[in-house]
C-alpha cells in the first residue's frame, strides 16, 4: 500500500476482498481507523532497535528493581 491515505471506497473494496463486506455507513469509519493504525505503525517503523536483544533473550525475574523515583 502506498503512503496515501485509504479512502472509504478503497476500505470497502479491501474489506470485500477479505470476505468482510461492510455496510455503507461503516466505510468512512473503517478508512479512518485504518489510516490511524497506519500512522502509528509508521512511527514505530522509525524507531532504532539496534542494540535491543530479541524477546527470546529476556529472562523474567533477572532484572534489578530500583525503588528510586
Amino acid at each position: 500500500m502506498s503512503s496515501a491515505e485509504l479512502t472509504p471506497p478503497e476500505a470497502a473494496r479491501w474489506a470485500t476482498r477479505a470476505g468482510l463486506p461492510l455496510p455503507d455507513d461503516r466505510h468512512a469509519a473503517v478508512a479512518a481507523t485504518a489510516n490511524h493504525i497506519h500512522s502509528v505503525v509508521a512511527v514505530l517503523r522509525e524507531l532504532d532497535f539496534g542494540d535491543t536483544p530479541p524477546a527470546g533473550a529476556y529472562r523474567a525475574g533477572e532484572e534489578e528493581h530500583d525503588a528510586a523515583v
